[in-house]
């Protein structure tokens, strides 16, 4: 019988992100007709809002404009979340950087491009056309137009900055939670609709809060600074077209008036508006789960169990992670697909399970190896030993007849009574120009401060009261409210890249790896007909136990850095890695305390796998039963 094709995970994770990808682009067409209608005159009932017609081609042309951002998206995001000491080192990291670059390019040349869509598409009598004629029929560029180009490319710019400041291109994958008695645990994803129904009066404020806000400060400060430059690399442009005065010189009269501000606040808020509802369409949509019809993703490959393998062993971390969530999922949901993973004993690699359990060892090893590794030197790598030279001819003359034990022939030539003095400054120099000059310097600073500086000064001059004022002086710098935060090294970040690794941490995988390992071996106690996977359920247990143990010491042991002034010692991602921990630890001890013996599994075993089991009560009712509350009753 021949063996299906493994096909592998990606012919089965692309064609679900392009259908997601489908989707955000509907969405985006939906926004565009939407703001395509703002722009049309309604002169027509019909005409003005028809899909087929002038309102349909705008549609595209505003479609168009956003779909680079689309692009960039999809292209450089990464999963999890970016690790570094604090903003300041993510800033340096970052702003040399080939990915940063073109997301600030490509946000500027989308907001080109929207900006000559917008001013097309206005009427004649707007008087927003770059090119304008005056007394004489002569050809005038329109300092207008030049005005909402420059408005809605620095609005460009700075939306690049904030994409890559609030790192959008970040794809944050959920995490499978057993079932509880009421059923199945409720999915950590929600529905896409559902998310931009939740966020969009949150993002329509923060769109009219930034598009003011580089309308203003462009309007009052920037275009004062830009206008003669872009003013002569417009007459440059417009040049090869029309013919313009050859004067660079900007008119006299600057297009600065009230209406100008609203109508440019008003364009830049239908551009941030596209940006922003397709950012956080496509954010969702890209990190829903590896479903599809209620089935995994798998479920259609002639070789379930081998195409997921193929993700699983897949290098690159976004298939590895998503075959790892569609793993999780079938662990708790697809009985068949379970049963099928312990049935699958005759691959060439090994059966389903031991390749499962071996990967699934290696997220949470990788772990541990991070928490014993954290603040040691790295070893220095060995050289390997330099070839033996080979051996070299002899070009010194040979050995001469004379006595060697002869006395020396003493000379008494100058040379000879130059050698003598020159020995003898060699053996016995003395003290050196520059010890001497620095010896008298110091005694003579010491004198002058004895003499001029009174006992206070003296204590002000002193190393450690330098010490101490720098420190000072470095604190209030912290404290400040927008300066400060940014050398912020803050304990969450800083546990966060000592656990997780860097450049990225994305918690979602260890916290799956652990809840299959769990789940799969709780599932085995009545559907493992072969026992292959008790034989681990005891490694499992000590694993778990152990990991627990380090990372609870190591996170109450790391040290708080003197910049975070907030002192909080919180943070999240660890603690949900530690609960997902403690959760399957909980249910192994729970399923397999009866057979603990025929597991290989001690007393001291199962006492030590209980109590790192063991979650630490929430502080509100650690403080009910405090001295407080004794006094209160």
């Amino acid at each position: 019988m021949a063996v299906p094709r493994r096909a592998p995970y990606k012919d089965f994770l692309q064609p679900a992100l392009q259908r997601r990808f489908a989707s955000t682009v509907g969405v985006l067409l939906g926004i565009a007709y939407l703001e395509s209608l703002t722009l049309s005159s309604w002169n027509s009932f019909i005409w003005s809002w028809f899909p087929v017609g002038v309102p349909g081609i705008r549609t595209l042309g505003i479609f168009g404009c956003a779909l680079p951002i689309i692009i960039l998206r999809i292209a450089h995001s990464h999963l999890g979340k970016r690790t570094s000491a604090s903003p300041i080192e993510t800033f340096r990291r970052e702003i040399s950087s080939l990915a940063s670059i073109e997301t600030v390019i490509t946000y500027m040349l989308s907001a080109w491009l929207f900006s000559q869509f917008y001013l097309f598409s206005l009427p004649d009598d707007a008087n927003l056309n770059w090119i304008t004629y005056h007394s004489g029929d002569r050809a005038r560029l329109n300092e207008r137009a030049l005005f909402y180009t420059v408005h809605l490319i620095l609005l460009g710019f700075a939306y690049g900055i904030i994409h890559i400041a609030l790192d959008r291109d970040r794809l944050s994958l959920g995490t499978v939670s057993p079932k509880t008695d009421e059923g199945p645990a409720k999915l950590v994803r929600q529905d896409p609709w559902d998310k931009l129904a939740k966020d969009l009066p949150r993002t329509i404020v923060r769109v009219v809060l930034v598009s003011m806000t580089v309308g203003v400060v462009n309007y009052v400060f920037v275009y004062s600074i830009l206008r003669r430059s872009a003013w002569s690399w417009a007459l440059a442009f417009f040049r090869w077209f029309y013919n313009l005065p050859k004067s660079n010189i900007p008119p006299q009269s600057a297009p600065w008036s009230v209406w100008m501000l609203i109508r440019s606040l008003w364009a830049g808020f239908l551009l941030s508006l596209l940006w922003s509802i397709s950012d956080v369409f496509l954010t969702v949509q890209l990190a829903k789960e590896p479903i599809k019809n209620s089935q995994p993703l798998t479920s259609e490959s002639k070789d379930p169990n081998g195409s997921l393998m193929n993700g699983l062993k897949s290098k690159k971390p976004r298939p590895s992670a998503f075959a790892i969530w569609e793993l999780a999922y079938i662990a708790r949901d697809f009985d068949d697909r379970r049963k099928a993973i312990f049935e699958d004993i005759d691959r060439p690699e090994g059966p389903m399970w031991a390749q499962i359990y071996s990967i699934c060892m290696d997220k949470l090893k990788t772990i541990e190896k991070s928490i014993d590794e954290y603040g040691k030197v790295p070893a220095p790598v060995q050289q390997q030993a330099p070839a033996p030279a080979p051996a070299s001819q002899r070009i010194v003359p040979p050995p001469s007849n004379e006595d060697v034990w002869a006395p020396p022939r003493q000379s008494t030539g100058l040379s000879s009574r130059v050698g003598g003095v020159v020995k003898s400054i060699g053996t016995s120099p003395g003290k050196t120009p520059a010890e001497y000059l620095g010896t008298e310097a110091r005694r003579r600073i010491g004198q002058a401060t004895d003499q001029y500086l009174t006992k206070e000064q003296k204590e002000m001059m002193s190393p450690e009261h330098l010490n101490s004022s720098a420190r000072n002086l470095a604190l209030r710098v912290l404290s400040t409210p927008w300066v400060g935060p940014i050398f912020h090294q803050d304990f969450r970040r800083s546990l966060v890249k000592a656990v997780l690794g860097t450049p990225y941490a994305e918690p979602s995988v260890p916290i799956n790896a652990a809840f299959i390992l769990s789940q799969l071996a709780v599932s085995s106690l009545a559907e493992d007909r072969y026992g292959n996977v008790q034989r681990d359920v005891s490694t499992i247990v000590r694993t778990f136990t152990v990991l627990i143990k380090k990372l609870e010491k190591f996170s109450a042991d790391f040290p708080v850095h003197w910049t975070d002034l907030s002192g909080k010692r919180e943070c999240p991602e660890v603690d949900a890695l530690l609960d997902a921990l403690k959760d399957g630890l909980s249910r192994l001890v729970t399923a397999f305390s009866p057979y603990a013996t025929d597991l290989r599994l001690s007393r001291a075993d199962m006492r030590l796998a209980k109590e790192a089991a063991e979650k630490p009560l929430p502080k509100l009712v650690e403080a009910a039963g405090g001295p407080e509350m004794e006094q209160v009753k």
